[in-house]
Protein backbone atom coordinates (compact mmCIF):
# COMPACT_ATOMS: atom_id res chain seq x y z
CA UNK A 1 0.00 0.00 0.00
CA UNK A 2 1.00 3.60 -0.58
CA UNK A 3 0.08 6.30 1.93
CA UNK A 4 -1.17 9.65 0.66
CA UNK A 5 -0.44 12.88 2.59
CA UNK A 6 -3.97 12.79 4.05
CA UNK A 7 -3.26 9.36 5.56
CA UNK A 8 -5.43 7.48 3.08
CA UNK A 9 -3.88 4.24 1.83
CA UNK A 10 -3.99 3.37 -1.86
CA UNK A 11 -2.99 0.09 -3.51
CA UNK A 12 0.28 -0.03 -5.43
CA UNK A 13 -1.60 -1.51 -8.38
CA UNK A 14 -4.64 -0.17 -10.20
CA UNK A 15 -5.96 -0.05 -13.73
CA UNK A 16 -5.90 2.76 -16.25
CA UNK A 17 -8.45 3.29 -19.02
CA UNK A 18 -6.71 5.51 -21.58
CA UNK A 19 -8.03 4.47 -25.04
CA UNK A 20 -10.62 2.17 -23.48
CA UNK A 21 -14.14 3.08 -24.58
CA UNK A 22 -12.89 4.52 -27.86
CA UNK A 23 -14.60 1.87 -30.01
CA UNK A 24 -18.21 0.92 -29.32
CA UNK A 25 -17.71 -2.57 -30.76
CA UNK A 26 -15.21 -3.28 -27.95
CA UNK A 27 -17.48 -2.01 -25.17
CA UNK A 28 -18.71 -5.37 -23.87
CA UNK A 29 -15.26 -6.96 -23.91
CA UNK A 30 -13.63 -4.01 -22.16
CA UNK A 31 -16.44 -3.86 -19.62
CA UNK A 32 -15.91 -7.54 -18.78
CA UNK A 33 -12.16 -7.01 -18.43
CA UNK A 34 -12.72 -4.18 -15.91
CA UNK A 35 -15.23 -6.33 -14.04
CA UNK A 36 -12.77 -9.22 -13.98
CA UNK A 37 -10.23 -6.90 -12.37
CA UNK A 38 -12.70 -5.80 -9.70
CA UNK A 39 -13.65 -9.43 -9.06
CA UNK A 40 -9.98 -10.35 -8.61
CA UNK A 41 -8.81 -7.86 -6.05
CA UNK A 42 -8.22 -4.66 -8.03
CA UNK A 43 -9.44 -1.69 -5.99
CA UNK A 44 -8.30 1.31 -8.04
CA UNK A 45 -9.59 2.59 -11.41
CA UNK A 46 -8.25 5.67 -13.17
CA UNK A 47 -10.01 7.53 -15.98
CA UNK A 48 -10.49 11.08 -17.30
CA UNK A 49 -13.07 13.25 -19.00
CA UNK A 50 -10.64 13.60 -21.92
CA UNK A 51 -10.41 9.88 -22.65
CA UNK A 52 -12.66 9.22 -25.65
CA UNK A 53 -14.49 12.49 -24.94
CA UNK A 54 -16.12 10.88 -21.93
CA UNK A 55 -16.57 7.41 -23.39
CA UNK A 56 -13.98 5.94 -21.05
CA UNK A 57 -15.92 7.24 -18.05
CA UNK A 58 -19.13 5.82 -19.53
CA UNK A 59 -17.42 2.43 -19.90
CA UNK A 60 -16.19 2.49 -16.31
CA UNK A 61 -19.62 3.62 -15.08
CA UNK A 62 -21.21 0.69 -16.87
CA UNK A 63 -18.61 -1.76 -15.55
CA UNK A 64 -18.86 -0.82 -11.87
CA UNK A 65 -22.61 -1.31 -11.57
CA UNK A 66 -23.38 -4.02 -9.04
CA UNK A 67 -20.11 -3.56 -7.17
CA UNK A 68 -19.90 -2.00 -3.71
CA UNK A 69 -18.81 1.58 -4.40
CA UNK A 70 -16.92 1.72 -1.11
CA UNK A 71 -14.79 -1.28 -2.09
CA UNK A 72 -12.71 0.52 -4.71
CA UNK A 73 -11.11 3.90 -5.43
CA UNK A 74 -12.27 5.88 -8.45
CA UNK A 75 -10.02 8.55 -9.98
CA UNK A 76 -10.84 10.94 -12.80
CA UNK A 77 -9.24 14.05 -14.28
CA UNK A 78 -10.45 17.48 -15.32
CA UNK A 79 -9.11 19.16 -18.45
CA UNK A 80 -7.13 22.34 -17.70
CA UNK A 81 -9.56 24.54 -19.64
CA UNK A 82 -12.35 23.27 -17.37
CA UNK A 83 -10.45 23.77 -14.10
CA UNK A 84 -12.03 27.15 -13.29
CA UNK A 85 -14.73 28.41 -10.95
CA UNK A 86 -17.04 28.78 -13.93
CA UNK A 87 -16.53 25.33 -15.42
CA UNK A 88 -15.12 22.74 -13.02
CA UNK A 89 -18.32 21.94 -11.18
CA UNK A 90 -20.08 21.35 -14.51
CA UNK A 91 -17.21 19.11 -15.63
CA UNK A 92 -17.29 17.10 -12.43
CA UNK A 93 -21.05 16.66 -12.52
CA UNK A 94 -20.80 15.38 -16.09
CA UNK A 95 -18.06 12.94 -15.07
CA UNK A 96 -20.10 11.70 -12.12
CA UNK A 97 -23.12 11.20 -14.35
CA UNK A 98 -21.10 9.19 -16.87
CA UNK A 99 -19.52 7.18 -14.05
CA UNK A 100 -22.91 6.64 -12.39
CA UNK A 101 -21.56 7.56 -8.97
CA UNK A 102 -22.00 10.49 -6.61
CA UNK A 103 -18.36 11.04 -5.64
CA UNK A 104 -14.76 10.58 -6.75
CA UNK A 105 -12.00 9.38 -4.46
CA UNK A 106 -9.48 11.53 -6.33
CA UNK A 107 -10.00 14.32 -8.86
CA UNK A 108 -6.88 15.37 -10.74
CA UNK A 109 -5.95 18.41 -12.83
CA UNK A 110 -4.92 16.65 -16.06
CA UNK A 111 -2.10 19.11 -16.76
CA UNK A 112 -1.29 22.72 -16.00
CA UNK A 113 -3.16 25.16 -18.23
CA UNK A 114 -4.07 28.83 -18.27
CA UNK A 115 -6.44 28.87 -15.29
CA UNK A 116 -4.56 30.19 -12.22
CA UNK A 117 -3.62 27.34 -9.92
CA UNK A 118 -5.00 29.14 -6.90
CA UNK A 119 -8.43 29.29 -8.52
CA UNK A 120 -8.33 25.58 -9.33
CA UNK A 121 -7.29 24.73 -5.77
CA UNK A 122 -10.17 26.77 -4.36
CA UNK A 123 -12.71 24.90 -6.47
CA UNK A 124 -11.13 21.56 -5.56
CA UNK A 125 -11.49 22.46 -1.88
CA UNK A 126 -15.13 23.51 -2.36
CA UNK A 127 -15.94 20.23 -4.08
CA UNK A 128 -14.19 18.37 -1.28
CA UNK A 129 -16.24 20.21 1.34
CA UNK A 130 -19.40 19.32 -0.58
CA UNK A 131 -18.45 15.62 -0.53
CA UNK A 132 -18.31 15.31 -4.33
CA UNK A 133 -14.61 14.45 -4.17
CA UNK A 134 -12.69 12.96 -1.27
CA UNK A 135 -9.35 14.44 -2.33
CA UNK A 136 -7.60 16.05 -5.28
CA UNK A 137 -4.28 15.86 -7.07
CA UNK A 138 -2.39 16.71 -10.23
CA UNK A 139 -1.08 15.06 -13.38
CA UNK A 140 1.86 15.78 -15.70
CA UNK A 141 3.39 18.33 -13.31
CA UNK A 142 7.18 18.67 -13.33
CA UNK A 143 9.39 19.73 -10.40
CA UNK A 144 8.88 23.50 -10.58
CA UNK A 145 5.13 23.10 -11.02
CA UNK A 146 4.80 20.80 -8.03
CA UNK A 147 6.90 23.19 -5.92
CA UNK A 148 4.83 26.18 -7.07
CA UNK A 149 1.62 24.39 -6.17
CA UNK A 150 3.05 23.64 -2.75
CA UNK A 151 3.39 27.38 -2.08
CA UNK A 152 -0.27 28.18 -2.83
CA UNK A 153 -2.94 28.43 -0.16
CA UNK A 154 -4.16 24.86 0.47
CA UNK A 155 -1.58 23.64 -2.03
CA UNK A 156 -0.44 21.15 0.58
CA UNK A 157 -3.76 19.36 0.09
CA UNK A 158 -2.44 17.88 -3.16
CA UNK A 159 -2.33 14.11 -2.74
CA UNK A 160 -0.62 12.73 -5.85
CA UNK A 161 1.08 13.47 -9.17
CA UNK A 162 0.21 11.17 -12.08
CA UNK A 163 3.03 11.04 -14.64
CA UNK A 164 4.40 8.72 -17.29
CA UNK A 165 6.95 6.40 -15.69
CA UNK A 166 8.34 3.07 -16.82
CA UNK A 167 11.62 1.18 -17.09
CA UNK A 168 12.46 2.87 -20.37
CA UNK A 169 11.50 6.36 -19.17
CA UNK A 170 13.05 7.12 -15.78
CA UNK A 171 13.61 10.86 -16.06
CA UNK A 172 11.45 11.61 -13.02
CA UNK A 173 14.02 9.84 -10.84
CA UNK A 174 16.55 12.67 -11.34
CA UNK A 175 14.70 15.47 -9.55
CA UNK A 176 10.90 15.21 -9.57
CA UNK A 177 10.47 11.92 -7.73
CA UNK A 178 13.10 12.64 -5.05
CA UNK A 179 11.35 15.95 -4.31
CA UNK A 180 7.94 14.30 -4.18
CA UNK A 181 9.30 11.54 -1.95
CA UNK A 182 10.71 14.18 0.40
CA UNK A 183 7.27 15.77 0.88
CA UNK A 184 5.34 12.49 0.90
CA UNK A 185 3.51 12.82 -2.42
CA UNK A 186 3.24 9.51 -4.31
CA UNK A 187 3.74 9.00 -8.04
CA UNK A 188 0.88 7.43 -9.94
CA UNK A 189 2.62 5.91 -12.96
CA UNK A 190 0.67 5.77 -16.18
CA UNK A 191 1.96 3.63 -19.06
CA UNK A 192 4.12 1.69 -16.55
CA UNK A 193 4.89 -0.91 -19.23
CA UNK A 194 5.92 1.62 -21.87
CA UNK A 195 2.67 1.49 -23.84
CA UNK A 196 2.66 5.24 -24.29
CA UNK A 197 6.04 5.60 -25.97
CA UNK A 198 8.03 3.96 -28.71
CA UNK A 199 10.04 1.66 -26.45
CA UNK A 200 7.59 -1.18 -25.93
CA UNK A 201 9.15 -3.62 -28.39
CA UNK A 202 12.65 -2.57 -27.40
CA UNK A 203 11.91 -3.34 -23.79
CA UNK A 204 10.37 -6.72 -24.51
CA UNK A 205 13.30 -7.85 -26.62
CA UNK A 206 15.99 -6.84 -24.17
CA UNK A 207 18.22 -9.76 -23.12
CA UNK A 208 18.17 -8.85 -19.42
CA UNK A 209 14.39 -8.64 -19.31
CA UNK A 210 14.04 -11.89 -21.21
CA UNK A 211 16.43 -13.70 -18.86
CA UNK A 212 14.62 -12.47 -15.74
CA UNK A 213 11.24 -13.34 -17.26
CA UNK A 214 12.46 -16.84 -18.05
CA UNK A 215 13.78 -17.34 -14.52
CA UNK A 216 10.44 -16.31 -12.96
CA UNK A 217 8.42 -18.07 -15.68
CA UNK A 218 6.53 -14.91 -16.50
CA UNK A 219 6.25 -12.67 -19.57
CA UNK A 220 8.63 -9.83 -20.38
CA UNK A 221 5.79 -7.32 -19.91
CA UNK A 222 5.19 -8.66 -16.41
CA UNK A 223 8.85 -8.03 -15.53
CA UNK A 224 8.59 -4.47 -16.90
CA UNK A 225 5.49 -3.83 -14.78
CA UNK A 226 7.06 -5.49 -11.74
CA UNK A 227 9.99 -3.07 -11.89
CA UNK A 228 7.59 -0.14 -11.31
CA UNK A 229 5.67 -2.05 -8.64
CA UNK A 230 8.98 -2.44 -6.76
CA UNK A 231 9.53 1.34 -6.62
CA UNK A 232 8.78 3.08 -3.33
CA UNK A 233 5.97 5.62 -3.04
CA UNK A 234 4.68 4.59 -6.48
CA UNK A 235 1.34 3.35 -7.81
CA UNK A 236 1.15 1.67 -11.23
CA UNK A 237 -1.99 1.92 -13.38
CA UNK A 238 -1.47 -0.19 -16.54
CA UNK A 239 -4.38 -0.30 -18.94
CA UNK A 240 -5.62 -3.13 -21.10
CA UNK A 241 -8.85 -4.21 -22.72
CA UNK A 242 -7.56 -7.76 -23.16
CA UNK A 243 -8.55 -10.33 -20.55
CA UNK A 244 -5.36 -12.39 -20.77
CA UNK A 245 -3.25 -9.26 -20.43
CA UNK A 246 -5.31 -8.18 -17.41
CA UNK A 247 -4.68 -11.56 -15.80
CA UNK A 248 -0.95 -11.14 -16.41
CA UNK A 249 -0.95 -7.59 -15.03
CA UNK A 250 -2.72 -8.66 -11.85
CA UNK A 251 -0.34 -11.62 -11.43
CA UNK A 252 2.68 -9.31 -11.81
CA UNK A 253 1.99 -8.08 -8.28
CA UNK A 254 3.24 -11.42 -6.98
CA UNK A 255 6.61 -11.29 -8.76
CA UNK A 256 9.41 -10.77 -6.25
CA UNK A 257 12.44 -9.39 -8.04
CA UNK A 258 15.69 -9.80 -6.14
CA UNK A 259 17.96 -6.84 -5.45
CA UNK A 260 20.40 -8.35 -7.93
CA UNK A 261 17.71 -8.51 -10.62
CA UNK A 262 16.66 -4.93 -9.92
CA UNK A 263 20.30 -3.89 -10.25
CA UNK A 264 20.56 -5.66 -13.60
CA UNK A 265 17.44 -3.87 -14.85
CA UNK A 266 18.83 -0.59 -13.55
CA UNK A 267 22.06 -1.16 -15.48
CA UNK A 268 20.21 -2.20 -18.64
CA UNK A 269 17.91 0.86 -18.54
CA UNK A 270 19.66 3.46 -16.35
CA UNK A 271 17.98 6.65 -15.26
CA UNK A 272 19.44 9.74 -16.96
CA UNK A 273 22.28 11.50 -15.14
CA UNK A 274 20.73 14.95 -15.59
CA UNK A 275 17.25 16.35 -15.87
CA UNK A 276 15.27 15.76 -19.05
CA UNK A 277 11.86 17.14 -20.07
CA UNK A 278 8.90 15.39 -18.48
CA UNK A 279 7.89 12.46 -20.70
CA UNK A 280 4.26 12.54 -21.81
CA UNK A 281 4.36 10.31 -24.93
Amino acid sequence: MVKLPNGEEYPKFGIGTWHLGDRQENHQQEKEVIQYALQHGVTLIDTAEMYGNGNSEKLVGDAIQGFDRESFKLVSKVLPQNASKQRMRQSLNASLERLQTNYLDLYLLHWLGQVPLQETIEVFEELKAEGKIKAWGISNFDLEEVASLRNKADGDQNQINQVLYHLGSRGIEVALKPYMDSIGIPVMAYCPMGQGGNLNSGLQHNDTIQAIAKKHQVSEMQVILSFILHQQNTIAIPRTGNLEHMKENIAAQDIKLTSEELDRLDQAFPAPTKRVPLDIE
